[in-house]
């Protein structure tokens, strides 16, 4: 079964996607037309430099980095990519987990949206 056949079966409440400008183009139709996905292209504002928190991607790259914590992820170990995947949920079941059954609610740096900083 291919990957984008099997996102549809397996995970179809997943609509939309934020992607880089780099994936701008084809890209965009490709998905609306095979995947049924909404494809956003987050860009930088216009006339910004340096470091610049784009809206949305922070969000996915505080849990890809939630995910690297996990020993097993932080390198390519696995032969296939389904091993990589099972290692990707555990972690993330893991740290949900370990969420819920807090006893009193923490914000730490990973939990707040960061700050754009001035270039």
């Amino acid at each position: 079964m291919t990957g984008h056949i099997r996102l549809r079966l397996t995970q179809p409440q997943v609509t939309q996607v934020w992607a880089d400008r780099g994936y701008a183009g084809d890209l965009v139709d490709w998905a609306r037309e095979r995947l049924w996905l909404s494809l956003r292209i987050v860009s930088r504002p216009k006339g910004t430099t340096g470091f610049v928190v784009l809206p949305c991607r922070w969000k996915v790259e505080r849990t890809i980095g939630w995910c690297m914590n996990a020993r097993r992820n932080a390198r390519d170990y696995e032969r296939l990519p389904q091993h990589s995947e099972a290692h990707l949920n555990w972690a993330l079941v893991t740290m949900m987990t370990r969420r819920l059954t807090r006893k009193s609610p923490r914000t730490d740096t990973w939990s707040r949206k960061p700050r754009a900083t001035q270039g």
